[in-house]
């Protein structure tokens, strides 16, 4: 559907339905637009980035108080309510925020149930807000001399702010903000390697969640008008994570589809379990509970899954289709070079050296009482290719992640670009100019191709949250983007920018991680088994990009287990074995050692 269509569709159902609903519906579906902008933060908190809360309701809470005080008993309008809710609610998250934002699973899951009692405690407890005898009186919405005293006026103007929310959330998550925000679930380290503050993004997400239950919390107080603790306990926020799963976490669309029906199946099943049992008592609960294990049964990953499902399909293109699933070839096509494949792989750098960008000095790294690296020293310059080699287990990722940052060294120290580099944190690193790939990849495996190389870009953008909400980054967008296609197409990607990462052949998707570090514009570049997966064809145009990038002066320090790839295209080789460096040389100095022979032979042979 065109946008305009769509605005035009949501006033006309604003308008009208809201006049043609029964009084109990009004009711009841005001109850699930304002459930709806709680489940929203959490899709964002929960689905999209990771982090589970078990205390969203207090955030409610927080709010609804607050502009009760401010308009009951200090005549404030509701405007100013507002904004104080919003200000205490986003100031409260902050906080916490500091306190919970590197932590993950059940440990913010249960620093989350513990601030939820808390406040619950706190709300029926201060003498001020009464108790759980509640307030009532709350004075309506209202601005200027229009007045939303009519339920159906505040049902409208509940779902125009679940409409707004929903916008702002699609515009924040179609952004770079938003990739960055994906890689807070489960793909933290590979986000830190990009140059993504996880830790601050992190409380970002939360304090944004937090503030979508704060805008409920404000709307609930002047649209029931009365507010007492029991809507703001932990049973309260346990619902609102129900929506979400049950709707689909991964999904915006989730959070009305969740919320309508966890309340409107409450409603029902409050109404009708007494009257098929003929007694009173919780049954309606248990029933419910059972409800939702069968719907996460059937539908684990919730019902938006399983309604997207229903949308027709466009027939594909046969011919496109097969171009997608051929394994494309990796080309280096720069302005006048041919872009056939070459016969062989660069044996030298054109050019001499230039200055060294990466000196590991002494550098130990221990692990307990294993030593993983011990006493290890080498330098990459400039324009040159340097192998790190060695068997399985030989210390080699672990000098990897000393070297970008994910680990401290015990011992020695890593010199970056002439500074001291080893105690930094990985994105400080990057903005220094040192991308990687991992050794077991690292992507977003149900986002597209384009999106992942994206992230590589993320460094050089400057749109923060706000900006990419209000879509006053597309500019800044469109640049990015660009940058990814072209370096996507550069090794080969362009038939496949659309494609899930996670769909493609292993090859492909080490070729997609080398994409995304030449997105950092890196002058030193990690590589940990670029040629893991790719057919020999493949290898051979690897090699040709690689003294493609060092002939343009970048260095790069690659481990590889293919001997082949290796003694074709580097300058120089650095063999590791049980976490020493035992040769170092031209690689034909390096195959005739009789340690680096007994290393990957044995001393038998």
């Amino acid at each position: 559907m065109k946008p305009w269509l769509a605005v035009a569709a949501t006033v006309a159902a604003l308008g009208i339905v809201p006049a043609l609903l029964p009084a109990f519906y009004v009711t009841l579906f005001g109850y699930v637009g304002l459930a709806s902008l709680v489940a929203l933060g959490l899709v964002l908190l929960t689905g999209i980035s990771g982090q589970t809360s078990f205390g969203q309701a207090s955030f409610v809470g927080l709010a609804a108080y607050a502009t009760t005080l401010l308009t009951k008993f200090a005549g404030a309008p509701p405007i100013a309510g507002l904004v104080v809710g919003l200000a205490v609610t986003g100031s409260v998250a902050w906080l916490l925020g500091l306190i919970t934002a590197r932590l993950s699973g059940h440990f913010l899951a249960l620093v989350s149930v513990a601030w939820g009692i808390s406040f619950f405690s706190l709300f029926g407890t201060i003498p001020l807000l009464r108790g759980f005898n509640g307030i009532g009186g709350i004075p309506p919405l209202t601005l200027g001399a229009l007045s939303a005293a009519n339920p159906r006026v505040n049902l409208a103007v509940i779902w125009a702010v679940v409409a707004a929310i929903m916008l702002l959330s699609a515009n924040l998550l179609d952004s770079r903000i938003g990739r960055a925000i994906r890689t807070l679930n489960g793909a933290r380290l590979m986000g830190e390697s990009v140059g993504i503050d996880t830790a601050r993004l992190s409380r970002a997400v939360f304090v944004i969640a937090a503030l979508y239950a704060g805008l409920a919390g404000f709307l609930f107080a002047h649209f029931q008008r009365f507010i007492s603790p029991t809507p703001f306990s932990l049973g309260a926020s346990i619902d609102y994570l129900f929506m979400v799963i049950i709707g689909g976490a991964a999904f915006l669309w989730g959070a009305p589809v969740g919320a309508i029906l966890v309340v409107v199946l409450r409603d029902q099943f409050n109404d009708w379990i007494p009257r098929l049992t003929g007694q009173p008592g919780d049954y309606e609960a248990l029933v419910f509970s059972l409800v939702v294990i069968l719907l996460l049964q059937r539908a684990p990953g919730g019902l938006m899954p399983l309604l997207l499902r229903l949308r027709p399909r466009k027939r594909p293109d046969v011919a496109a289709e097969t171009a997608s699933d051929a394994t494309p070839a990796l080309s280096i096509a720069p302005t006048g070079a041919p872009t056939g494949a070459p016969t062989g792989a660069p044996t030298a750098a054109a050019g001499a050296p230039g200055p060294e960008l990466l000196a590991v000095e002494s550098v130990t790294r221990h692990f307990g009482g294993l030593a993983a690296n011990q006493d290890v020293s080498f330098a990459v310059r400039a324009g040159e290719i340097v192998a790190l080699i060695g068997p399985n287990g030989a210390g080699k990722t672990t000098l990897f992640n000393v070297i970008s940052g994910v680990l401290p060294p015990s011992a020695g120290r890593v010199r970056l670009f002439g500074t001291a580099g080893g105690h930094l944190a990985p994105r400080r690193i990057a903005a220094l100019g040192l991308a990687r790939t991992f050794q077991h990849v690292k992507l977003l495996g149900g986002r597209s191709v384009l999106e992942n190389v994206a992230l590589g870009a993320h460094a050089s953008g400057r749109a923060g949250v706000l900006r990419c909400m209000l879509r006053l980054d597309r500019k800044e967008e469109r640049r990015i983007l660009a940058d990814a296609r072209a370096q996507a197409t550069l090794v080969g990607l362009g038939d496949v920018l659309d494609r899930p990462a996670g769909d493609l052949p292993l090859g492909q998707q080490r070729v997609v991680e080398i994409a995304r570090a030449l997105c950092l514009r890196p002058r030193l570049l990690l590589l940990d088994e670029p040629a893991a997966g790719l057919r020999l064809q493949e290898k051979q145009r690897l090699a040709l990009l690689l003294g493609q990038l060092r002939a343009e002066g970048m260095g790069v320090l690659l481990v590889e287990h293919d001997m082949d790839f290796v003694m074709q295209l580097a300058d120089r080789v650095v063999v590791m074995d049980f976490g020493q460096k035992i040769s170092e040389g031209l690689p034909a100095q390096v195959q005739a050692d009789p340690l680096v022979r007994e290393a990957y032979l044995g001393s038998v042979a």
